[in-house]
């Protein structure tokens, strides 16, 4: 059962309150007050844990965050006089405090020592100020950066994810994968990324919210644990593979809208096709994890599945394959 303290409850407030003051100022100095409130309001929340690893996890990132808006701050005054300088300065400093490769290094380690939810905070509420700053401040010499950081972190987040073990480490490798469909995402439309984050922040809802009620905190206890609902399994299966982005399922739906961008802006193609490969690679891990529940925590063999296994499988499988069947379709309507 979720349940908030009044402290927990007070901090959570002024933190959104920080995220609407740094997305609605006009000033940097607004701005950075609006970021120091909500990593103020954050770091309470990361060490109201009896967890022995979260105060090493809120000071690790403090300081990062610490280090980000100071390098924000400094560089306000420099754009009146370096304007190109201090934009990406700014932007480094931004892609730092979101967790993107090449400035991913601190973002696995502070996720494994917090809990789920807080886990699930960081990877989704934290992230909206930084983000809303970059779509503002997006223009041509900005491109490169944001190109050059979302190539890296789809491949970090691609590769990071494959040896690893530890349940809330591969979410954190996801969360950088999903960052570089995020920066391709905020190059062409600023909507666009608003519908991708949405998406991403009920996917991970689900999941967080599944293996949070479950206490999965190692891969290895998918498959000793039998989950005993089956529609609690078909839930855990269908978030995953949302999360990958796997057809027709709903996180399929904003990857393909930043692949119709990219081919209608003629972007370049090598990071449309590292991004399209790494999509694979993560979701590689997320079909590792969904085997582990279905098919290895069970003590039966699959081959002795009940009728309504049999057809609920049957479900799945058509549910997966409806794609093929969408050019039948429109010749029968055409």
């Amino acid at each position: 059962m979720l349940t908030l303290k009044p402290h927990q409850l007070l901090f959570f407030t002024t933190l959104l309150m920080g995220i609407l003051i740094a997305v609605s100022s006009s000033s940097w100095f607004i701005l950075w007050m609006g970021l120091e409130l909500n990593l103020m309001s954050f770091i309470p929340i990361m060490t109201s844990s009896n967890n022995r690893y979260s105060a090493e996890s809120a000071l690790k990132y403090f300081l990062i965050q610490a280090l980000g808006s100071a390098s924000l701050l400094a560089a306000s005054p420099l754009s009146m006089i370096f304007h190109q300088t201090a934009l990406l300065i700014i932007f480094i400093a931004l892609l730092l405090k979101v967790g993107a490769a090449p400035l991913h290094f601190w973002f696995p380690p502070v996720m494994q020592g917090i809990s789920w939810l807080q886990s699930l905070t960081l990877m989704t509420i934290q992230k909206i100020a930084p983000i809303s700053m970059m779509s503002m401040l997006i223009s041509n010499s900005t491109m490169p950066i944001i190109m050059t950081s979302s190539i890296f972190s789809a491949i970090v987040g691609g590769l990071g994810g494959l040896n690893q073990t530890l349940t809330r480490k591969i979410m954190s490798y996801s969360s950088i994968n999903h960052m570089a469909w995020l920066l391709g995402a905020i190059s062409f439309n600023e909507s666009l990324w608003l519908i991708y984050f949405s998406s991403y922040t009920l996917i991970s809802s689900s999941v967080v919210i599944i293996l949070y009620s479950n206490q999965i905190f190692h891969i290895n206890q998918l498959l000793t644990m039998n989950l005993s609902s089956k529609p609690l399994k078909l839930s855990l299966l269908s978030s995953l593979l949302s999360l990958g982005g796997l057809p027709p399922l709903l996180g399929f739906l904003p990857k393909m809208m930043v692949i119709q961008e990219f081919i209608a802006a003629g972007a370049s193609l090598i990071w449309l096709s590292i991004l399209l490969f790494s999509a694979l690679l993560t979701l590689f891990f997320y079909l590792r994890m969904t085997l582990s529940s279905l098919i290895l925590s069970s003590s039966k063999m699959k081959m002795n599945l009940n009728s309504s296994s049999a057809r609920l499988m049957l479900s799945l499988s058509f549910i997966n394959l409806t794609p093929l069947l969408y050019p039948f379709i429109l010749m029968i309507i055409y």
